[in-house]
């Protein structure tokens, strides 16, 4: 205590005594003492200071991911007209990499004020999280454009147009209207990527290892790449992955498959020991990942993608199955596809009511490479083909060997992102 003029007060009597009745003065008034005291205070700033660290370095992750509000305000005006999701618990996340031009994207093409999707995937992930499906939705796919709001608030009439249109129409939510309006489907989140975003990713995990079974020379993907192995970085990475006139006959076919192998290949090096149990390589692949990122208000914090990954943790490795939606030539023009039925409307049931998508490897290998990779993506059907059975889909629509639907479905056609031996 002390009194208003800052000297100590008088004791109190009635607490007084003699020296010699006085506690004797405790350890921690001597040098060994005090030294613990500064231990303990310094071992306190420590924590405090990696606290803070860590939470710097959450905060800056956090705040890399842009949201998409308008989308999701464009949707809720939709969301009567909008497909029910019939499987509890089960989350179907549209993916979506988008052609812009520009910014630091204009070297890729003149920038007309528009975008497309230059990529697009419905990710269906199961109730149990055992597994997971990717099917990709080609951009020259025909279907039907519902209206769409742009930019400048005016909007486009429904009509009959290449799948890619949709995001150039209304971006993220006219291309998810036209996806559920195409499958009946409910897609429940987003995830919007650019070229600039696929590069980082690439670099931080320090390139994927690709096959490349003829040289490829392309202006337009920007890519020049002699047969052989090679550890692709971004930029080469985006180029492999974008190639598309100069190779084969020019069609979709053979760069989905190219884009479906390297995505199970960059997935499986991001799971690879080598870098989650490295942190000076895990934070750039977050920092990459988080700011390549664009989606809706479910998913724009790290937390909410911390649950879902948590969510996969329990998934096997050959759990993840990517493939094609069943297609085949446009009839009024052979430069486009459109569903192949009933095959495609089978798929969405499944994918819609959460039932086993029965998958068979496709054997069969682009001229351009394959895409080494730590794990396989799909996974082999749980019942051999009989004779007694349909025609099974394909990859490219073309009547495939006999198999038997079982009450889960038919068995559709898979990529495979098997490691193969380039020499």
């Amino acid at each position: 205590m002390t009194d208003s003029s800052g000297r100590p007060a008088d004791p109190d009597p009635s607490q007084s005594g003699s020296e010699e009745e006085a506690p004797a003065p405790s350890e921690g008034g001597g040098p060994r003492g005090r030294w613990g005291r500064w231990a303990a205070l310094g071992g306190a700033v420590l924590v405090l200071a990696a606290g803070g660290v860590g939470w710097l370095l959450y905060s800056r992750l956090d705040g890399n991911i842009s949201t998409d509000s308008d989308a999701a305000a464009e949707l809720a005006r939709y969301e009567r007209e909008r497909p029910k999701n019939l499987a509890q618990d089960a989350q179907n996340i549209l993916l979506i990499g988008s052609d812009t031009r520009a910014g630091s994207n204009k070297k890729y093409g003149r920038d007309v004020g528009t975008q497309r999707s230059d990529t697009t995937i419905l990710l269906h992930l199961a109730a149990d999280r055992r597994s997971a499906t990717a099917v990709s939705l080609p951009r020259d796919l025909m279907v039907e454009v519902p209206e769409c709001r742009r930019k400048d608030g005016t909007r486009t009439p429904a009509r009959l147009a290449q799948f890619n249109w949709a995001y150039e129409f209304g971006g993220t939510a006219c291309t998810i209207r036209t996806v559920e309006k195409l499958t009946d489907v409910r897609v429940d989140h987003h995830m919007t990527v650019d070229f600039q975003g696929f590069k980082k990713m690439v670099n931080a995990v320090g390139g994927v290892r690709v096959c490349v079974r003829q040289p490829i020379d392309d202006n337009d993907a920007h890519v020049r790449l002699a047969a052989g192995s090679h550890e692709l970085d971004g930029e080469q990475a985006l180029g492999y992955v974008r190639a598309r006139k100069s190779l084969g006959d020019g069609s979709d076919t053979e760069r989905i498959e190219r884009q479906q192998q390297f995505l199970a290949a960059l997935v499986a090096k991001v799971q690879s020991n080598d870098v989650l149990l490295n942190p000076t390589k895990l934070y750039p692949v977050l920092d990459a990942a988080t700011s390549a990122l664009t989606t809706d208000p479910g998913l724009d914090h790290l937390r909410d993608l911390y649950e879902l990954a948590r969510g996969l943790r329990s998934m096997p490795s050959r759990g993840v199955r990517f493939m094609t939606v069943p297609r085949q030539s446009y009839v009024y023009d052979a430069n486009r596809d459109q569903l192949k039925q009933p095959d495609a409307d089978r798929l969405f049931e499944q994918l819609r009511n959460d039932s086993p998508v029965r998958s068979v490897p496709d054997s069969s290998r682009s001229s351009t490479g394959t895409v080494d990779s730590e794990s396989e993506s799909t996974e082999e059907p749980t019942e051999e083909p009989t004779d007694e059975s349909t025609e099974e889909s394909t990859d490219d629509g073309k009547r495939g060997a006999p198999s038997r639907e079982s009450r889960q479905g038919p068995i559709f056609r898979a990529s495979t992102d098997r490691a193969t031996d380039c020499g």
